[in-house]
């Protein structure tokens, strides 16, 4: 097993960071490698905003449920679905792309793309000891985020990510079988087989939350998933999604 995997296989989430700035340096390096991820047709249809200044992390923070990690780490980053600058590039070369950027593949595209490259400015971060925590709560409220950060129409943030030195360490916690997530040759549902693996895992899961909460917490992983998915949430997704397909003309 080379260092890349150890990375890998090593990642765990940090919500607690020591108050030390990345420097820039450090902050190239990461934006460079994500970067280098695969993007389709060399489209590139993604963006990172840095975000340094505390009183912005602070309003983030807030939009995010208050997640105080938002706020106080080495640096902030938000991965953009990005095409307006296909738009722009339309522009330049005198041609109309509107059907083509409006089209749900090339929202896949840009999604697609900006998952890849966080990817690997994850793996750069950890790799070069930093800890780092995916903020999906930013999709609390969209329309602020982008007020906030003056993003343009055609480009949606999707999540941030807080990267810093780690003031604390977590247990890595345990990932569904291997059996269950990898199928073979074809999709693998006979329901009897599918739940006995999601038994098996709630029992690992249930361990896991047990020790770690010194028996506070003991749920299973498909009551957490089930009891949170009840709940529909960031339902105004479809209609900010399309309000944001406002063209320059």
């Amino acid at each position: 097993m080379n260092q890349v995997i150890e990375t890998i296989l090593n990642h765990k989430s940090i919500r607690k960071f020591q108050d030390k700035p990345l420097t820039d340096s450090q902050i190239k390096l990461i934006v460079e490698s994500a970067q280098a991820a695969s993007t389709s047709s060399f489209v590139q249809a993604y963006s990172i905003i840095g975000i340094k200044d505390k009183d912005t992390k602070r309003k983030l923070a807030t939009i995010a449920g208050n997640q105080s990690y938002v706020e106080e780490n080495g640096h902030f980053f938000v991965f953009c679905a990005d095409l307006f600058r296909h738009e722009v590039c339309s522009e330049m070369e005198g041609k109309n792309v509107d059907i083509s950027l409006e089209s749900t593949e090339k929202f896949m595209v840009a999604i697609i793309d900006a998952t890849l490259a966080a990817q690997n400015a994850v793996l750069a971060a950890e790799s070069m000891g930093l800890g780092i925590c995916y903020i999906g709560g930013l999709r609390n409220n969209l329309k602020e985020v982008c007020d906030l950060l003056h993003i343009p129409n055609r480009v949606i943030p999707l999540f941030g990510i807080t990267v810093g030195y780690p003031a604390q360490q977590r247990d890595k916690k345990p990932r569904l079988p291997f059996h269950h997530v990898y199928h073979e040759e074809r999709y693998q549902s006979d329901l009897s087989t599918y739940k006995k693996g999601l038994q098996e895992y709630n029992q690992e899961i249930s361990s896991y939350y047990n020790k770690r909460t010194a028996g506070k917490r003991k749920e299973t992983w498909t009551e957490q998933i089930a009891t949170m998915m009840e709940q529909p949430r960031r339902m105004y997704m479809k209609e900010f999604v399309e309000g944001k397909r406002v063209n320059l003309r």
